[in-house]
């Protein structure tokens, strides 16, 4: 891990990057910019969640397959998950995204109708998880909740859990969405019964690589301790909003110069 001369240019260094890259500019290349296509709340929040399901393998494929079955929905996914019949949902029939099919699209939409007329809506569900235990608990409520139709195995895999060790980097994305909120508009702030603080960093094999880069994690695995470890290093420049890093860690990653990366961790 880094020391304390180390911390101070780490955070000079992420906070270079969250200038740079934390711009409007930023949505329309990214996941986020599939909800962004609408206004009503519970449209945000499914087509936010489809397209953070989504969201593993090139950008531009997500946003194909994310606009794709929003297309399937007419445009309003809300409705369609309310509402659809049997000739709406004989639409999804046809829907893949890579090991993502119909079987998997149809119970979640079945899972969200569930929940927006038993349970009050995610946003509901994910507060209540949030008051319990932290997003580990809105994590795993969320989870069961969505799962609580009937469903193959197969499709429990595209809802990994934390209890079983997953960083749940697409989930812990999502909420970042629908919580946080700053100046550049990339994030919604539609959650306002739960904190920013309480979040937990998106983890993956990118944000992993730079993260250990930084001296931020020491764990091996991108996993639901590692990612935890690193929202806790975070929290060091920013008690209030440790997930604002999020966005830092990824663009550095994918566009800086790793030779002044290597300076700071090899000082």
């Amino acid at each position: 891990m880094y020391r304390t001369t180390d911390k101070i240019k780490v955070k000079e260094l992420l906070d270079s990057w969250l200038e740079k890259y934390n711009r409007p500019e930023f949505i329309e290349n990214d996941p986020v910019w599939v909800p962004h296509q609408f206004t009503k709340k519970e449209d945000i929040e499914i087509s936010g969640l489809f397209a953070a399901i989504f969201s593993w393998g090139q950008r531009k494929t997500i946003l194909k397959k994310s606009f794709q079955l929003m297309e399937l929905m007419d445009m309003q996914p809300y409705d369609f998950v309310r509402f659809a019949g049997k000739i709406e949902l004989n639409r999804l029939e046809s829907f893949v995204h890579r090991t993502f099919n119909a079987t998997d699209c149809l119970t979640l939409v079945w899972g969200l109708r569930k929940v927006y007329q038993e349970e009050g809506g995610i946003e509901q569900v994910v507060t209540q998880g949030f008051n319990e235990e932290g997003a580990f608990g809105a994590l795993e409520l969320l989870r069961k909740a969505l799962l609580s139709v009937a469903h193959e195995p197969r499709t429990a895999r595209h809802l990994p859990s934390p209890a079983r060790g997953s960083a749940s980097k697409r989930m812990n994305m999502y909420f970042r969405w629908m919580v946080r909120k700053d100046s550049s508009g990339i994030d919604f702030g539609l959650w306002k019964g739960v904190s920013a603080s309480t979040l937990i960093c998106p983890l993956d094999v990118h944000s992993g690589r730079m993260a250990r880069a930084l001296g931020l994690i020491a764990e091996k695995q991108d996993n639901w301790s590692a990612a935890c470890r690193l929202t806790e290093s975070l929290k060091k420049f920013d008690t209030d909003d440790p997930v604002k890093y999020d966005i830092a860690l990824f663009c550095g990653g994918m566009y800086e110069n790793r030779s002044e990366i290597l300076q700071i961790s090899h000082a």
